[in-house]
Parts: C-alpha cells; sequence; structure tokens
C-alpha cells in the first residue's frame, strides 16, 4: 500500500508525539485525583494549572475565565444553555446562524421547542453572514447571539468584529458566544480585543487528545453548569478531570501557538498549490471555499460524481478525505452549509473536503492530484454506463 496521505485535518488531527509521551507520563506518574488532598492529588492539580495557564496564555485571558470541557460540543452547549438557564430575565430572543455546526443548531432547535424565539441568519455564496439580516433582526429583547468562527466544511471565516459592532449599537447587553473550534491554533483568537463574551475550542483539532475542550468565559458573565455532581471547574463542569487529557491539550495548545505564523504560511502555500493543481487538471471542478477563506480548509465539487464514491477510491490509496462534517457526514442529507450557501443539488452531492495541518506537504498534493486524474475518469464512466 502506498503511504498515508492524511487531509481530513478539520475532522482531527494526529496528535503531537510530544503530547502522547507527556500525557503517558501523566498516567503513569500523575494519577492523583486534583481534588484530594493528598500529595498526589496537589501534583495532579499543579498539571492541571499549568494546562490552564497554557491555554489562557494563547488567547490572552485570565486563567480564571478558562473552564475545561469533554470537547467544542459540550463547550457550546455550556455556553449557550448554560448562559439562558442563568439569565432568564436578558430576553427570549436568540440568534444564530444557518451555518453553524450541530452541536450550536441542535441546541438552538431544542430552546425553539422550550418558548425562545430564534433567528438564523443567512449566508452569501462565499457562505459568510449576511450582515444587513442581522441588523434586521436583533433589537433590545436579544439575549445571546451564537457564531463560529471559522465553518467547519468551507473555511469561511465569519465577520466577528462587524457582528460585534452590529450587537453594540443594537442591543449592548446581548451576551457574544463565538465556535472557535475551527480557528483556535491556526490564527490568533483574543476574545478581549473582539469583546467576545463566550469561547469554545478543542484540543483534537489542533494535534491534542480527543475528549478535552475548553470554554472561556468572560469575567462576570453569569453561567449555570449542564452537568451536575461534584461541583469541580469552579462548580460549571461537574467530574473527575481528565488529567492527561488536558495536559495534552495544554501542551499542544503551547506548541501551536509557537508555530502559528509558520504553520498558517506554509499551510496558505499548500492550499495555493493544490487550487492551481484542481483548476488545471479538472475543468468542471468547483472551488466552493472563496480565496479569503481560513486556507486549512479548501471544499471542491467534482461535477457528475458521488463524494462518497470518490471518498473511497482515494481511500484505497491511502488518501483520507472528508465529505463534510464529521459530525454528521454519516448522514444521508445534503450538506445543509452548501445548501445555504446556493449551490445546487449536483455540486452538493459532489462535494469534497481537503484540510490541511502543517505536516502536509507538496509531495501530498502531487500525488493526490495524481490519484484523483487516475479515479476520477473511471468512476465517471461507472457512472455514465449505469445512467
Amino acid at each position: 500500500m502506498s503511504r498515508e496521505i492524511y487531509l481530513d485535518n478539520s475532522a482531527t488531527t494526529k496528535p503531537y508525539d510530544e503530547v502522547i509521551e507527556y500525557m503517558n507520563d501523566v498516567n503513569r506518574n500523575f494519577y492523583g485525583n486534583p481534588s484530594s488532598l493528598h500529595t498526589k492529588g496537589i501534583e495532579a492539580e499543579n498539571l492541571v494549572k499549568r494546562a490552564r495557564n497554557q491555554i489562557s496564555d494563547s488567547l490572552k485571558v485570565d486563567s480564571k475565565e478558562i473552564v475545561f470541557t469533554s470537547g467544542g460540543t459540550e463547550s457550546n452547549n455550556l455556553a449557550i444553555l448554560g448562559f439562558l438557564k442563568a439569565n432568564p430575565r436578558a430576553g427570549k430572543h436568540i440568534i444564530t446562524s444557518e451555518i453553524e455546526h450541530p452541536s450550536v443548531l441542535e441546541v438552538f432547535k431544542q430552546l425553539a421547542k422550550d418558548g425562545y424565539k430564534v433567528d438564523y441568519i443567512p449566508v452569501d455564496n462565499k457562505g459568510v453572514i449576511k450582515l444587513d439580516a442581522l441588523e434586521n433582526v436583533i433589537s433590545s429583547e436579544t439575549a445571546l447571539l451564537s457564531f463560529m468562527h471559522t465553518n467547519n466544511e468551507t473555511g469561511a471565516i465569519q465577520p466577528i468584529d462587524e457582528i460585534n459592532k452590529i450587537r453594540k449599537a443594537k442591543c449592548p447587553s446581548a451576551v457574544l458566544h463565538v465556535d472557535a473550534v475551527q480557528a483556535f491554533g491556526k490564527i490568533r483568537i483574543f476574545p478581549k480585543n473582539y469583546e467576545i463574551d463566550l469561547l469554545s475550542i478543542s484540543s483534537h483539532k489542533i494535534h491534542g487528545p480527543k475528549g478535552i475542550g475548553a470554554l472561556y468565559i468572560r469575567k462576570g458573565i453569569r453561567i449555570k453548569p449542564v452537568l451536575l455532581g461534584g461541583g469541580q471547574e469552579v462548580s460549571l463542569r461537574s467530574g473527575t478531570e481528565n488529567v492527561s487529557g488536558i495536559c495534552g491539550f495544554g501542551l499542544a495548545a503551547e506548541k501551536i501557538f509557537n508555530d502559528i505564523d509558520a504553520n498558517y504560511t506554509h499551510v496558505a502555500s499548500i492550499k495555493e498549490y493544490f487550487v492551481q493543481k484542481i483548476t488545471e487538471s479538472f475543468e468542471d471542478a468547483i472551488i466552493n471555499s472563496y480565496d479569503q477563506a481560513l486556507p486549512y480548509i479548501i471544499n471542491v465539487s467534482f461535477s457528475n460524481l458521488k463524494s462518497e464514491v470518490l471518498l473511497h477510491h482515494l481511500e484505497q490509496k491511502n488518501i483520507y478525505v472528508s465529505t463534510g462534517s464529521a459530525c454528521s457526514s454519516n448522514k444521508k442529507t445534503h450538506s445543509y452549509v452548501l445548501k445555504a450557501m446556493g449551490l445546487e443539488s449536483k455540486n452538493i452531492d459532489s462535494a469534497i473536503r481537503f484540510s490541511f495541518s502543517a505536516s502536509n506537504s507538496i509531495i501530498d498534493i502531487d500525488e493526490t492530484i495524481a490519484a484523483l486524474k487516475e479515479i476520477i475518469p473511471v468512476i465517471s464512466i461507472k457512472r455514465k454506463i449505469k445512467g
């Protein structure tokens, strides 16, 4: 079998070797419960404090504003449900977009059933929210706005600064939550600069372990827990802390932010080269990600092909890609993100997401293009014969 080419980094990343080794050391030697009063517990607690500082430093916030969770999904749930639960008088109007991650959209659907008025802001053909639509619906009754920073299917970057300006002008009391899971570790996001109140991040998108994430909660924002129990994480997230996961997350954040500029430059060159080769090699290919999108994600439609068929043919060559969000790609439904952007059904059906990391190379791209040149004519012929 040919060497592995991993181009599904938006689904998850391969953990750094240093992270794996550090987590093994923590599991082997620092296995105490951080809530225990003896030496082993204090050792574990100190490691958690160190990781909390590593995360807070990467965001330039106070370490007391960081709460560890099990990942992006829990962080989003805690941010939205926790705020609304703690602030029932803030209002019953909440706003999000049509292209959010399922861990936001499903929460909003439930809240609508519970009596909240929900407005879903549409996006343009680039996947960027329409600011005039937001201006039209936000009011003094708005309690919370929730928008992702970077879309997980297309890499579209949302205008958080402009969103905040609208919020401040129309309803300064409304709280702003940002799902930064796909952006954290790829570009610098400082919540205080954008006046973000709540920010969700995840470890396994930045070469850390799975099953650990964090929520930034601006000082002064009241949150109630959605998990009840022993009162860990300042009573906001009960459950024995995942010490090794937290430590791995902290180290991954420190490492990736040390290299963030070099990583971005490298990946941007990879994306530019990839788009050039796709455009030159496949005249019917459609690039669904706009030029200014985050370079780590590129979404491409190959006309008249089924994306799932192409995915499995690439897999046979040890090349790993995705048909969309890993959280919903196993469901037999159209991508609601691409649909919201106005793509035709045939182009949605044929869309493939390629997502890069700093470990990818030009050689990876050349071999992927060569594989596509070999595969696409074959499956196109088969589709024509069946038709």
